[in-house]
Protein backbone atom coordinates (compact mmCIF):
# COMPACT_ATOMS: atom_id res chain seq x y z
CA UNK A 1 0.00 0.00 0.00
CA UNK A 2 1.30 3.13 -1.52
CA UNK A 3 2.17 5.98 1.38
CA UNK A 4 -0.19 8.23 -0.52
CA UNK A 5 -3.26 5.96 0.43
CA UNK A 6 -2.32 5.45 3.83
CA UNK A 7 -2.38 9.20 4.30
CA UNK A 8 -6.03 9.41 2.91
CA UNK A 9 -7.09 6.60 4.92
CA UNK A 10 -5.74 8.27 7.95
CA UNK A 11 -7.42 11.20 6.77
CA UNK A 12 -10.65 9.69 6.05
CA UNK A 13 -11.00 7.68 9.69
CA UNK A 14 -10.48 11.30 11.44
CA UNK A 15 -13.27 13.31 9.36
CA UNK A 16 -15.63 9.80 10.01
CA UNK A 17 -14.71 10.63 13.81
CA UNK A 18 -16.09 14.37 13.72
CA UNK A 19 -18.95 13.41 11.74
CA UNK A 20 -19.76 11.31 14.79
CA UNK A 21 -19.55 14.10 16.87
CA UNK A 22 -21.06 16.89 15.12
CA UNK A 23 -24.39 14.60 14.19
CA UNK A 24 -24.38 13.60 17.52
CA UNK A 25 -24.54 17.24 19.12
CA UNK A 26 -27.06 18.06 16.23
CA UNK A 27 -29.27 15.42 17.54
CA UNK A 28 -28.99 16.70 20.65
CA UNK A 29 -29.96 20.38 19.93
CA UNK A 30 -32.63 19.25 17.77
CA UNK A 31 -34.01 17.65 20.86
CA UNK A 32 -33.58 20.23 23.42
CA UNK A 33 -35.12 22.90 20.95
CA UNK A 34 -38.53 21.13 21.80
CA UNK A 35 -38.33 21.54 25.42
CA UNK A 36 -37.54 25.27 25.11
CA UNK A 37 -40.14 26.38 22.48
CA UNK A 38 -42.51 25.15 25.16
CA UNK A 39 -41.29 26.90 27.87
CA UNK A 40 -41.12 30.23 25.62
CA UNK A 41 -44.63 29.19 24.70
CA UNK A 42 -45.68 29.13 28.48
CA UNK A 43 -43.67 31.91 29.76
CA UNK A 44 -45.14 34.36 27.20
CA UNK A 45 -48.65 34.68 27.69
CA UNK A 46 -47.70 35.77 31.73
CA UNK A 47 -45.00 38.44 30.89
CA UNK A 48 -47.54 39.96 28.31
CA UNK A 49 -50.27 39.79 31.13
CA UNK A 50 -48.26 41.23 33.64
CA UNK A 51 -46.57 44.14 31.82
CA UNK A 52 -49.87 45.19 30.87
CA UNK A 53 -51.46 45.09 35.01
CA UNK A 54 -48.43 46.91 35.93
CA UNK A 55 -49.30 49.56 32.76
CA UNK A 56 -53.12 49.62 34.04
CA UNK A 57 -51.79 50.31 37.57
CA UNK A 58 -49.26 53.24 36.23
CA UNK A 59 -51.38 54.41 34.02
CA UNK A 60 -54.70 54.19 36.44
CA UNK A 61 -52.82 56.19 39.15
CA UNK A 62 -51.43 59.26 39.42
CA UNK A 63 -48.54 58.19 41.56
CA UNK A 64 -44.84 58.51 40.20
CA UNK A 65 -42.96 55.38 40.69
CA UNK A 66 -38.89 55.64 40.40
CA UNK A 67 -39.42 52.41 37.52
CA UNK A 68 -42.35 54.28 35.74
CA UNK A 69 -41.35 57.87 35.62
CA UNK A 70 -38.96 59.36 32.94
CA UNK A 71 -35.99 60.98 33.89
CA UNK A 72 -35.63 64.28 32.91
CA UNK A 73 -32.20 64.39 31.58
CA UNK A 74 -31.16 60.55 31.63
CA UNK A 75 -27.72 60.72 32.18
CA UNK A 76 -26.98 56.75 32.35
CA UNK A 77 -28.40 53.35 30.80
CA UNK A 78 -27.81 49.57 31.71
CA UNK A 79 -27.53 47.34 29.03
CA UNK A 80 -28.42 43.60 29.74
CA UNK A 81 -26.40 41.25 27.22
CA UNK A 82 -27.43 37.89 26.91
CA UNK A 83 -24.75 35.37 25.10
CA UNK A 84 -24.10 32.07 25.47
CA UNK A 85 -22.05 29.54 27.69
CA UNK A 86 -20.91 27.32 25.03
CA UNK A 87 -19.69 27.67 21.29
CA UNK A 88 -20.59 25.48 18.06
CA UNK A 89 -23.07 27.84 17.56
CA UNK A 90 -22.30 29.52 14.73
CA UNK A 91 -22.69 33.16 15.06
CA UNK A 92 -25.68 32.94 17.79
CA UNK A 93 -23.38 34.87 20.59
CA UNK A 94 -21.42 37.43 17.56
CA UNK A 95 -24.77 38.47 16.46
CA UNK A 96 -25.84 39.39 20.23
CA UNK A 97 -22.39 40.80 20.87
CA UNK A 98 -22.93 43.26 17.59
CA UNK A 99 -26.48 44.02 18.31
CA UNK A 100 -25.67 45.59 21.84
CA UNK A 101 -22.34 47.51 20.73
CA UNK A 102 -24.51 49.07 18.18
CA UNK A 103 -27.14 49.66 21.22
CA UNK A 104 -23.97 51.08 23.53
CA UNK A 105 -23.47 53.67 20.34
CA UNK A 106 -26.65 55.13 20.14
CA UNK A 107 -26.75 55.46 24.26
CA UNK A 108 -23.37 56.92 23.86
CA UNK A 109 -24.62 58.87 20.98
CA UNK A 110 -27.53 60.58 22.76
CA UNK A 111 -24.79 61.24 26.07
CA UNK A 112 -25.43 58.57 28.30
CA UNK A 113 -23.03 56.41 30.29
CA UNK A 114 -23.59 53.00 29.80
CA UNK A 115 -23.61 50.10 32.13
CA UNK A 116 -22.85 46.95 30.78
CA UNK A 117 -24.19 43.70 32.39
CA UNK A 118 -23.65 40.36 30.94
CA UNK A 119 -24.91 36.70 30.91
CA UNK A 120 -23.18 33.82 29.11
CA UNK A 121 -19.07 32.96 29.52
CA UNK A 122 -19.24 34.20 25.28
CA UNK A 123 -19.69 37.64 25.88
CA UNK A 124 -17.96 37.61 29.21
CA UNK A 125 -14.61 36.72 27.21
CA UNK A 126 -15.36 39.07 24.73
CA UNK A 127 -15.41 41.83 26.98
CA UNK A 128 -12.93 40.92 29.01
CA UNK A 129 -10.36 40.44 25.96
CA UNK A 130 -10.67 44.09 25.25
CA UNK A 131 -10.77 44.90 28.84
CA UNK A 132 -14.21 46.87 29.01
CA UNK A 133 -15.66 47.04 32.41
CA UNK A 134 -18.50 45.01 33.21
CA UNK A 135 -20.86 45.75 36.33
CA UNK A 136 -21.74 42.15 36.78
CA UNK A 137 -21.99 38.91 35.20
CA UNK A 138 -23.55 35.40 35.08
CA UNK A 139 -23.01 32.59 33.75
CA UNK A 140 -22.97 28.80 33.50
CA UNK A 141 -26.72 28.10 32.78
CA UNK A 142 -27.87 29.97 29.50
CA UNK A 143 -29.04 26.09 27.54
CA UNK A 144 -30.79 26.11 30.22
CA UNK A 145 -32.39 28.94 32.50
CA UNK A 146 -34.83 28.38 35.44
CA UNK A 147 -36.68 31.44 37.19
CA UNK A 148 -34.32 31.58 39.72
CA UNK A 149 -31.45 32.49 37.43
CA UNK A 150 -34.05 35.18 36.08
CA UNK A 151 -34.40 36.93 39.58
CA UNK A 152 -30.67 36.62 40.36
CA UNK A 153 -30.29 38.62 37.41
CA UNK A 154 -32.78 40.91 38.38
CA UNK A 155 -32.25 41.93 41.40
CA UNK A 156 -28.81 44.10 40.69
CA UNK A 157 -30.61 45.68 37.99
CA UNK A 158 -33.53 46.88 39.59
CA UNK A 159 -31.48 48.10 42.64
CA UNK A 160 -29.55 49.76 39.95
CA UNK A 161 -32.13 51.49 38.56
CA UNK A 162 -34.02 52.87 41.58
CA UNK A 163 -30.76 54.14 43.01
CA UNK A 164 -29.94 57.98 42.11
CA UNK A 165 -27.43 58.22 39.44
CA UNK A 166 -25.30 60.06 41.65
CA UNK A 167 -24.72 57.41 44.01
CA UNK A 168 -24.38 54.53 40.63
CA UNK A 169 -27.42 54.13 39.49
CA UNK A 170 -29.21 54.42 36.49
CA UNK A 171 -32.09 56.28 34.51
CA UNK A 172 -32.78 52.99 31.96
CA UNK A 173 -32.21 49.70 31.52
CA UNK A 174 -32.43 47.89 27.75
CA UNK A 175 -32.13 44.05 27.00
CA UNK A 176 -29.95 42.50 24.02
CA UNK A 177 -30.82 39.00 23.59
CA UNK A 178 -31.71 36.79 20.47
CA UNK A 179 -35.22 36.19 19.70
CA UNK A 180 -36.37 32.51 18.56
CA UNK A 181 -38.69 33.33 15.55
CA UNK A 182 -38.55 30.04 13.72
CA UNK A 183 -35.88 26.74 13.55
CA UNK A 184 -34.62 28.81 10.86
CA UNK A 185 -35.14 32.66 11.74
CA UNK A 186 -33.56 33.85 15.17
CA UNK A 187 -33.27 37.50 15.18
CA UNK A 188 -30.80 39.59 17.41
CA UNK A 189 -33.42 42.40 19.48
CA UNK A 190 -32.65 45.17 21.67
CA UNK A 191 -35.57 46.49 24.40
CA UNK A 192 -35.86 48.80 27.02
CA UNK A 193 -37.58 47.33 30.05
CA UNK A 194 -37.59 50.33 32.51
CA UNK A 195 -38.79 53.07 32.65
CA UNK A 196 -42.03 51.54 31.14
CA UNK A 197 -43.22 52.84 28.71
CA UNK A 198 -47.04 53.46 29.16
CA UNK A 199 -49.84 53.58 27.24
CA UNK A 200 -52.19 56.95 27.77
CA UNK A 201 -55.34 56.75 30.08
CA UNK A 202 -58.37 58.22 29.66
CA UNK A 203 -58.42 61.58 31.34
CA UNK A 204 -62.05 61.68 32.15
CA UNK A 205 -64.63 59.12 33.11
CA UNK A 206 -67.86 59.18 31.14
CA UNK A 207 -70.74 61.01 32.52
CA UNK A 208 -68.48 63.54 34.62
CA UNK A 209 -66.92 66.41 32.64
CA UNK A 210 -64.22 68.33 34.05
CA UNK A 211 -63.29 66.11 36.52
CA UNK A 212 -60.50 63.09 36.09
CA UNK A 213 -61.59 60.05 38.45
CA UNK A 214 -59.19 57.20 38.94
CA UNK A 215 -59.91 53.78 36.44
CA UNK A 216 -58.64 51.65 39.68
CA UNK A 217 -58.82 51.62 43.59
CA UNK A 218 -55.75 50.66 44.90
CA UNK A 219 -55.16 48.55 48.41
CA UNK A 220 -52.64 49.73 50.21
CA UNK A 221 -51.75 52.10 47.74
CA UNK A 222 -50.61 52.45 44.26
CA UNK A 223 -47.39 53.28 44.84
CA UNK A 224 -47.44 49.68 47.08
CA UNK A 225 -48.95 47.61 43.97
CA UNK A 226 -46.07 49.03 41.98
CA UNK A 227 -43.96 48.49 44.29
CA UNK A 228 -44.70 44.50 44.39
CA UNK A 229 -45.55 43.70 41.00
CA UNK A 230 -42.27 45.69 38.95
CA UNK A 231 -39.69 43.26 40.06
CA UNK A 232 -42.10 40.59 39.23
CA UNK A 233 -42.62 42.85 35.85
CA UNK A 234 -38.77 42.62 35.13
CA UNK A 235 -38.00 38.95 36.39
CA UNK A 236 -40.76 37.93 34.16
CA UNK A 237 -38.96 39.91 30.83
CA UNK A 238 -35.83 38.77 31.60
CA UNK A 239 -36.83 35.48 32.39
CA UNK A 240 -38.42 35.14 28.79
CA UNK A 241 -35.83 37.09 27.33
CA UNK A 242 -33.38 33.80 28.64
CA UNK A 243 -36.05 31.04 27.11
CA UNK A 244 -36.22 33.13 24.12
CA UNK A 245 -31.82 32.92 24.06
CA UNK A 246 -31.75 29.12 24.86
CA UNK A 247 -34.64 28.11 22.20
CA UNK A 248 -32.23 30.64 19.89
CA UNK A 249 -28.99 29.03 20.87
CA UNK A 250 -30.00 25.93 20.31
CA UNK A 251 -31.57 25.91 16.88
CA UNK A 252 -28.29 27.68 16.00
CA UNK A 253 -26.34 24.95 17.30
CA UNK A 254 -28.37 22.66 15.15
CA UNK A 255 -28.15 24.18 12.03
CA UNK A 256 -23.69 24.98 12.37
CA UNK A 257 -23.67 20.86 13.34
CA UNK A 258 -25.70 19.90 10.58
CA UNK A 259 -23.59 21.97 8.15
CA UNK A 260 -20.40 20.93 9.76
CA UNK A 261 -21.93 17.22 9.62
CA UNK A 262 -22.78 17.57 5.51
CA UNK A 263 -19.32 19.44 5.03
CA UNK A 264 -17.67 16.26 6.67
CA UNK A 265 -20.22 13.74 4.49
CA UNK A 266 -18.89 15.60 1.13
CA UNK A 267 -15.31 15.68 2.42
CA UNK A 268 -15.45 12.04 3.49
CA UNK A 269 -16.86 11.39 -0.15
CA UNK A 270 -13.60 13.51 -2.11
CA UNK A 271 -11.21 11.65 -0.08
CA UNK A 272 -13.08 8.51 -0.88
CA UNK A 273 -12.36 8.92 -4.78
CA UNK A 274 -8.96 10.17 -3.73
CA UNK A 275 -8.22 6.81 -1.97
CA UNK A 276 -9.86 4.99 -4.99
CA UNK A 277 -7.61 6.67 -7.84
CA UNK A 278 -4.30 6.32 -5.33
CA UNK A 279 -5.19 2.66 -5.27
CA UNK A 280 -6.44 2.16 -9.05
CA UNK A 281 -2.98 3.86 -9.32
CA UNK A 282 -0.77 1.41 -7.03
CA UNK A 283 -2.44 -1.46 -8.86
CA UNK A 284 -1.57 -0.17 -12.16
CA UNK A 285 1.87 -0.04 -11.27
CA UNK A 286 2.34 -3.27 -9.86
CA UNK A 287 1.27 -4.77 -13.00
CA UNK A 288 3.28 -2.82 -15.01
CA UNK A 289 5.87 -3.65 -12.90
CA UNK A 290 4.92 -7.14 -13.12
CA UNK A 291 4.46 -7.46 -17.24
CA UNK A 292 7.87 -5.65 -16.89
CA UNK A 293 9.58 -8.32 -14.91
CA UNK A 294 7.78 -10.90 -17.16
CA UNK A 295 9.51 -8.98 -20.31
CA UNK A 296 12.82 -8.80 -19.00
CA UNK A 297 12.84 -12.34 -17.84
CA UNK A 298 11.53 -13.37 -21.14
CA UNK A 299 14.27 -11.70 -22.78
CA UNK A 300 16.85 -12.81 -20.80
CA UNK A 301 15.69 -16.59 -21.35
CA UNK A 302 15.85 -16.30 -25.12
CA UNK A 303 19.44 -14.42 -25.15
CA UNK A 304 20.62 -17.19 -23.64
CA UNK A 305 19.17 -19.53 -25.73
CA UNK A 306 21.25 -17.91 -28.41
Amino acid sequence: MGAQLRVYKRRIKSVSATKKITKAMEMIAASRIVKAQRQVAASTPYASELTRAVTAVATGSNTKHALTTEAENPVRAAVLLITSDRGLAGGYSSNAIKAAERLTERLKAEGKDVVTYIVGRKGVAYYGFRERAVAESWTGFTDSPTYADAKRIAGPLIEAVQRDTAEGGVDELHIVFTEFVSMMTQTPVDNRLLPLSLEKAPAEQEGTPGRILPLFDFEPSAEGVLDALLPRYVESRIYNALLQAAASEHAARRRAMKSATDNAEELIKSLTRLANAARQADITQEISEIVGGASALADATAGSDN
